[in-house]
């Protein structure tokens, strides 16, 4: 799995995250359009009660893990509906997709998915929905990027390399801003 020296074990799920995905699981479970039903009770729990959006997606991301539904591809759904639900309400987007990028990395820690990839889908669901907003997309990316090497660096060394080297190689995202980041 990956490396925990920095911090020993992986925590276990909060209380809160843990209510969070129970909630989202029992909303998912027997629907036939998984996303569909994942993205509008994201965005229920994040307009409905005001919780913590990076709880609201690690929760989401968790909750996918035994519907058969690709969990790179929930994190980038999770991120991209509580970026448009907080947008909605007038709330700061680009703190909320940065702590919804964090979340949906600290639930594919949980579940011992690949990290690297769920942080790459994570941050163009940011860039994407950025973008369709007409928001400050290079500003979002970049607290995205770091949102996503922060959570990683906190489940262990393994896991921040992972998403550092998965950063770097994918084209999707615009390198300058990746260099950026990661002080390349």
């Amino acid at each position: 799995m990956f490396d925990m020296s920095r911090k020993g074990v992986i925590s276990m799920l909060s209380a809160v995250v843990e209510e969070l995905k129970n909630t989202l699981v029992t909303t998912i479970q027997g629907t036939d359009d998984v996303l569909t039903a994942l993205r509008t009770a994201v965005k229920n729990q994040v307009t409905g009660a005001l919780k913590n959006v990076s709880d609201v997606v690690e929760a989401a991301v968790v909750a996918v893990q035994n519907t058969g539904t690709s969990v790179v591809v929930a994190a980038k759904e999770s991120v991209s509906s509580v970026v448009n639900a907080v947008g909605e309400t007038g709330g700061d987007v680009l703190k909320t997709g940065a702590d919804a990028v964090s979340g949906a990395v600290k639930g594919a820690g949980e579940v011992g998915a690949n990290v690297g990839d769920v942080a790459v889908s994570a941050v163009e669901g940011v860039v994407s929905t950025l973008t369709d907003m007409g928001k400050d997309v290079t500003e979002g990316t970049k607290e995205a990027l770091a949102a996503a090497v922060k959570a990683a660096d906190e489940l262990g060394t393994e896991a921040g390399s992972s998403v550092r080297n998965a950063l770097m190689a994918t084209a999707s995202l615009p390198k300058d801003l990746v260099n950026s980041v990661l002080g390349k």
